[in-house]
């Protein structure tokens, strides 16, 4: 069985704090990652502050493969991810090269002054790669394995087309899902018990309310498909026992 790879994810940026702009972009990473078998561990979402994007970045990259960061780097004077990245790693923040003649160049074609604002979009950590933008040319970059990205959900969306084949996929996750027509208040305990002769699988009850009723949805979730089998049984025994009784 191939190794078990994890990822965490950092979210940067106050207007997601303050609920002014709705996250899209845990979910497609969540997906994303699923599908080329890397568990996204842990989600932060922290201020543009940047004590807070340091400590985050250090803890996560430390005890993961793999983090992403979206947010942070465009053009303004609250776009401190790249500054932050560098301080985290303990290296200089500068103007890369590739990315300044890049940006200078469109901005030529655009008949656009190339501002000082705007050049603070080729700013990265030294030592750091670029992750092309297919949709603004600005490109994120990667340090470590930190992959800093935009926080404008296409253009994220973009980036991560490109990052997924250079990513160590690992081993998937299988699932499993039986139909339970009772409240966890009923399943509670023996849900439990058939959790515990499993410990290689992830039981997960998912409570739902419609037409007035209240059921449950039990996910069995495993990386292997006869220790998938042997707990999803077990479970559906468990439902039909208790049809039994009632």
């Amino acid at each position: 069985m191939s190794e078990i790879v994890s990822a965490a994810m950092i979210v940067i940026g106050d207007e997601i704090l303050s609920g002014r702009t709705k996250d899209r972009n845990i979910g497609h990473l969540a997906d994303v990652l699923t599908a080329i078998g890397i568990d996204l561990k842990e989600v932060r979402i922290v201020a543009d502050e940047e004590d807070a994007i340091v400590e985050a970045v250090n803890a996560l990259r430390a005890r993961n493969d793999y983090v992403f960061t979206t947010g942070g780097i465009g053009p303004t004077h609250d776009d401190i991810t790249a500054d932050s990245i560098s301080a985290a790693f303990g290296v200089a923040c500068w103007y890369d090269d590739r990315a300044y003649a890049m940006l200078e160049a469109n901005y030529a074609e655009r008949g656009l002054d190339f501002t000082e604002a705007r050049m603070r979009m080729a700013r990265m950590p030294e030592g750091a790669t670029h992750i092309d933008n297919p949709i603004s040319l600005a490109p994120g970059f990667r340090i470590g394995n930190v992959h800093v990205m935009a926080g404008v959900p296409a253009i994220f969306q973009a980036m991560l087309d490109n990052v997924v084949p250079t990513l160590k996929g690992g081993a998937k996750l299988l699932s499993a899902a039986v139909h339970c027509p009772y409240g966890e208040g009923t399943i509670g305990g023996p849900l439990g018990e058939i959790q515990k002769r499993h410990p290689d699988t992830i039981i997960g009850s998912y409570p739902k309310y419609q037409d007035g009723s209240f059921w449950t949805e039990l996910v069995i979730r495993a990386r292997d498909r006869a220790k998938l089998d042997a707990a999803t049984a077990e479970v559906q025994a468990m439902v039909d026992a208790i049809a039994v009784r009632t």
